[in-house]
């Protein structure tokens, strides 16, 4: 396949200042809870997109002093020399594959808590550090903390040209970085040479920007990455106003801008929340006043809006940091024609939710995301078969479509047998859901690269039992039937069926999404604290319902904080008039009304409702698997070699977990696995150890 000439103005090249990208693409800093904690991990993630195409693959943020150590977070460090190897690996990997390797240099102020340095916290004013509320207070920078500071940073990058890395990154955005807290009304009220006016504010990351390229500026690019607008109106930077006159100030000193806006959370929308591109009226501004390339970022995913941005004069370069993470071949797969091909992003946030987590982060698109290293899971490639029986999928959930998938590219023979009419399982249901429209996408891909599959046979409405899966004949069985959700409450707060759930009037998301609708006035109660009670109640607002969402937790979807949206899906929720009662535990339910038992006091409160939908926990729809597993000798029998119970059949969860159980049992498949099956990267003990 040859590339569609619509798409070759993004493989032009680009010059950072001394360096060269060899195309538009760009993989923009993003965290992985990976870093110093899982270095070959890291380097092996990093690498595999240089691999994909990307021309510049960057760092997470880099720290550079102990007096911003970010503890628990797992990012990279560049404190002293001995921080060098393991980043040096990263450049490796990345340099091998031709592409130029990035790291973004930050000292995080105030959300610095020094938890494992124990160092006062630094700012340009007194204030409390704001990371989990500690009791703690970061103090107002001297004249002599700045020069420090500037000392640390020149150091750093210094220690980056050693480790082999192409440019330097001068980090002035999400409200994380000290250089860009200086800028800030709210936070500056200094009235020295770096506080009052614009200028002032700025001056000091002008001089860690003049002094990183006076240092390193000739061979390696300086580059700036920048949030010109907070969204928070006045308060906070604003694109037209101090945030476009700060690119004007520095215009032509860096080598290239990364734009975007802050915070995180406002950086990194969910699909439920923002569309592909939603930053664009922000930053489309700065090629006006800059000669210097731009890049941004905007979940882009379609290459004829990528070529549109160039064309329109927006950007230079494509910005993405999780479209690289669901495909980090996206770049190679333009470049040689395969667009249908193309894993897109659905902008779930589960990947940033395991970096807030403090774990190596998770795709739900891409199952070998973060397993590079560990399990030697390539995105691309996969092992032959080694195993010539058939493979039998009952289910084509998002479990059952990738184990075909991945077991199919392994060159088994495949039937998928789905007993309801559609395929997809929860993700087509959910899809359906306000705001879940782009979750479709991971039963989209699935089917499309399936149906070019000539190994593959799929069978819609086919309900298999234990004799027709015994009859088969097939050598391996996956039972992927996935799980309900309860009526009865049973949960994280209860653990006995709430009285009143045996009636007419409680329903199930699986209800919901089967287009029962209840009468009157309905309460959503969320002891799940996902998305799931949230966007039900979102459906029966539209629906023309009266709601009311209580949760036992002290905010709506708690859990979402993890993924960024919990504010965003609260404040939805009051825009639509939804009653929300927190800290509130379901104690019962009668035809008229729901008792509700403050989870602090006990009291009792009493709120009016015809109907209930319990959010609670779900059953995995396990039946025809546990009547096969208890029959070892009929398996045996009828030539069934391996029965695994996959996806949410096998233990109700995300569905990105759903997938990786999919592709793992394919990979798995006919292999002798390790009681550990990945590799670990073991603490190495230091030669001194001396007892006070």
């Amino acid at each position: 396949m040859t590339r569609d000439p619509r798409y070759d103005i993004l493989f032009e090249p680009v010059k950072i200042g001394p360096v060269t990208a060899k195309n538009r693409f760009y993989q923009a800093p993003h965290c992985n809870g990976m870093g110093r904690t899982f270095p070959s991990s890291m380097a092996a993630m990093r690498g595999v997109k240089a691999e994909g195409g990307w021309a510049v693959v960057s760092t997470e943020q880099t720290d550079i002093h102990p007096s911003s150590d970010f503890t628990p977070a797992t990012e990279c460090r560049l404190w002293s020399d001995r921080d060098i190897p393991y980043l040096a690996r990263m450049c490796d990997a990345v340099h091998e594959h031709g592409a130029l390797a990035s790291t973004e240099l930050v000292h995080n102020g105030k959300w610095a808590g020094n938890l494992y340095s124990r160092e006062v916290p630094l700012f340009p004013t007194h204030m409390p550090v704001p990371t989990h509320n500690f009791p703690l207070q970061a103090r107002a920078m001297n004249k002599a903390d700045i020069r420090a500071y500037r000392r640390w940073h020149l150091d750093a990058a210094k220690r980056a040209q050693k480790a082999g890395f192409d440019i330097i990154c001068c980090y002035a955005a999400h409200n994380l970085s000290l250089a860009g807290m200086f800028m800030l009304n709210r936070y500056n009220f200094r009235s020295d040479e770096y506080g009052g006016s614009l200028e002032n504010r700025v001056r000091l990351f002008r001089e860690i920007i003049e002094d990183t390229r006076e240092a390193v500026g000739d061979s390696m690019g300086v580059i700036v990455r920048f949030a010109v607008d907070e969204l928070r109106g006045a308060e906070g930077l604003e694109a037209d106003k101090e945030g476009r006159e700060i690119v004007e100030m520095l215009a032509e000193l860096p080598d290239l801008w990364d734009v975007n806006i802050a915070e995180w959370h406002n950086d990194s929308m969910t699909s439920r929340f923002a569309d592909e591109g939603y930053q664009e009226p922000f930053i489309e501004f700065v090629k006006k006043v800059t000669t210097k390339p731009v890049v941004a970022v905007g979940r882009y995913t379609t290459p004829d809006r990528m070529v549109s941005l160039i064309n329109r004069g927006i950007v230079d370069m494509i910005g993405a940091a999780r479209p690289s993470i669901a495909d980090p071949f996206l770049p190679k797969k333009i470049e040689q024609g395969r667009i249908e091909d193309i894993r897109e992003c659905i902008g779930c946030n589960i990947c940033v939710a395991w970096d807030n987590m403090i774990a190596p982060m998770r795709c739900t698109q891409n199952p070998t995301n973060s397993e590079e290293w560990r399990r030697g899971w390539h995105p691309e490639r996969i092992a032959p078969k080694t195993d010539d029986g058939l493979l039998l999928i009952v289910g084509a959930g998002p479990a059952g479509l990738e184990a075909a998938l991945a077991a199919g590219r392994r060159g088994h023979d495949v039937v998928l047998a789905e007993g309801g009419p559609e395929l997809g399982g929860r993700v087509t249901r959910e899809s359906r859901l306000p705001g879940l429209g782009a979750w479709a996408r991971v039963r989209d891909y699935r089917t499309y690269q399936i149906s070019q599959m000539a190994n593959v046979e799929v069978y819609k409405s086919s309900v298999l039992g234990m004799p027709e899966v015994l009859e088969f004949g097939a050598a391996h069985v996956a039972i992927a039937t996935g799980a309900r959700w309860r009526r009865d409450g049973y949960g994280r707060s209860h653990q006995f069926p709430i009285p009143g759930t045996d009636g007419g009037n409680v329903l199930s998301p699986d209800d919901i999404m089967a287009g029962l609708r209840p009468e009157g006035r309905v309460l959503v109660y969320d002891d799940d604290h996902y998305y799931m009670g949230s966007v039900v109640a979102e459906q029966l607002v539209a629906d023309g319902h009266e709601v009311v969402l209580a949760t036992p937790q002290s905010v709506v979807a708690s859990w979402t904080e993890y993924t960024l949206e919990q504010h965003r899906i609260q404040a939805r929720l009051l825009d639509l008039g939804v009653e929300i009662i927190t800290s509130h535990a379901l104690r019962e339910i009668t035809r008229e009304s729901v008792s509700l038992n403050c989870v602090f006091s006990g009291k009792t409160r009493t709120v009016a409702a015809t109907a209930v939908v319990m959010v609670v926990s779900r059953i995995p729809n396990d039946k025809l698997y546990q009547e096969l597993v208890v029959e070892a000798d009929r398996l045996s029998a009828a030539g069934i070699k391996t029965l695994r119970g996959i996806g949410d059949c096998h233990g109700p969860a995300t569905i990105a977990a759903a997938v990786y159980e999919g592709h793992r049992f394919a990979r798995e498949l006919g292999e002798e696995v390790a009681q550990i099956p990945f590799r670990r990267e073991i603490t190495e003990l230091s030669t001194e150890f001396d007892l006070p």
